[in-house]
């Protein structure tokens, strides 16, 4: 007898659990769609902080490089005042150096206020391009040595 009522409720577990553990192919489809739907929503979300991550970057980026061109702005006024006290044929090939420099300055000064956020890709680039630009221009001004005598 006791053989008998442990036979019956193992198989009333066994069938209960497998009843419970089942899902219809309704119910998986309903809960595949809810797994896609919650993946596309991650990705939008992912796009747009990597959007706003390359904003900032751009506006971080524009800010330092803003920075740079307006000390090269001012270390060419200085060399420009430091000329003066040159001797005249000197003064001349100064002032011409003086003046490629400076237009130099301003071109990078166009180039990054005239960007305009294109992707990552080309962000990348020009960022590279740029910051090339500016350390060439940089070297220049620091080798550019007026000798007062």
């Amino acid at each position: 007898m006791k053989k008998t009522i442990y036979s019956l409720a193992i198989a009333t577990l066994m069938v209960g659990t497998i009843l419970t553990g089942c899902q219809s192919s309704v119910q998986k489809v309903e809960n595949a769609k809810d797994k896609v739907q919650d993946a596309k929503d991650n990705v939008v979300i992912a796009k747009q902080e990597l959007n706003q991550a390359l904003a900032d970057s751009i506006q971080q980026f524009k800010k330092e490089s803003a920075e740079k061109i307006s000390r090269q702005e001012s270390s060419i006024a200085d060399f420009r005042a430091r000329i003066a006290k040159e001797k005249k044929a000197n003064r001349a090939k100064y002032e011409k150096k003086l003046a490629e420099l400076e237009q130099k300055n301003s071109d990078l000064k166009k180039k990054l206020d005239d960007y305009k956020d294109e992707g990552q890709d080309k962000w990348t680039s020009f960022k590279t391009e740029f910051t090339h630009d500016m350390d060439g221009l940089g070297n220049a001004l620091k080798s550019f040595t007026v000798k007062n005598k």
